[in-house]
């Protein structure tokens, strides 16, 4: 029997399980996605923008049954899918001008309060503006994963910055994402927000999805999830991932 079976609706953190962090998924996962796709449907939800998306997973997934496929970036504010030959914005929640300014400058407050030092090289953007989220990384959004992997481990850097940050704009959600990322959003939303999002647009009950991802426990990205009521499945990375794959494609 197929594992899973019962669930029409299989649901994936994208970093650390599908893919390493910000790196395009290889080839045989994408082969794994485009066979469960032929009978399943499949979200991936990420606190990633869609251009990330773009750079990390749509181009390995050119082809296939793509219409049962769902993306929901920067924590499920904007969904995408596809349709007519092409990805459409079914929907983005974006940050007022007047939000994005408070973030940033609450950021820079709280360098100075933690006595945070931009570090020399930033590769890409210390602070990137997702449009409906502003997420910080310690070297730049586009590090080498090794550097940022060593950064803050146990997340001790990044939950004091968090204390701070929750002081200086408590109307925002704040959390950890990545290895070395802080992202904030509007209240309320986390990967939580978007298994509701799935529920309301593609009309599947949440006990008919499953969640796989591996960053579950406390105060990981993925923990508010299992507030919801849906099957979690805490991976390791993607090599398990594609073990449980292959396990819910078997004839």
């Amino acid at each position: 029997m197929k594992k899973y079976a019962d669930k029409k609706l299989f649901v994936f953190d994208l970093d650390k399980t599908l893919a390493e962090s910000k790196q395009p998924i290889d080839d045989e996962m994408a082969e794994l996605l485009r066979q469960l796709l032929r009978s399943t449907k499949v979200a991936i939800i990420s606190g990633g923008s869609f251009a990330q998306f773009q750079k990390q997973f749509v181009p390995k997934l050119t082809t296939g049954n793509l219409e049962h496929l769902s993306l929901f970036s920067t924590c499920g504010t904007a969904f995408y899918r596809y349709h007519n030959n092409g990805w459409q914005n079914v929907y983005a929640e974006m940050l007022s001008r007047d939000e994005r300014t408070r973030i940033l400058k609450a950021f820079e407050q709280m360098f100075i309060t933690v006595g945070f030092k931009v570090p020399e090289p930033v590769y890409g953007e210390l602070i990137e503006d997702r449009g409906t989220q502003i997420t910080f990384g310690a070297y730049g959004s586009s590090a080498p994963l090794p550097l940022k992997s060593a950064w803050d481990p146990d997340r001790k850097k990044r939950l004091a910055m968090i204390a701070v940050l929750e002081k200086l704009i408590p109307e925002f959600e704040i959390r950890t994402g990545g290895t070395s990322s802080i992202d904030v959003t509007r209240k309320g939303i986390d990967k939580a927000y978007g298994i509701m999002q799935m529920e309301k647009y593609l009309n599947i009950p949440r006990k008919q999805m499953v969640f796989f991802g591996d960053d579950l426990g406390p105060g990981g990205n993925d923990h508010p999830v299992i507030a919801t009521g849906v099957t979690t499945v805490s991976v390791t990375g993607p090599e398990q991932t594609k073990e449980i794959i292959r396990s819910s494609i078997e004839v």
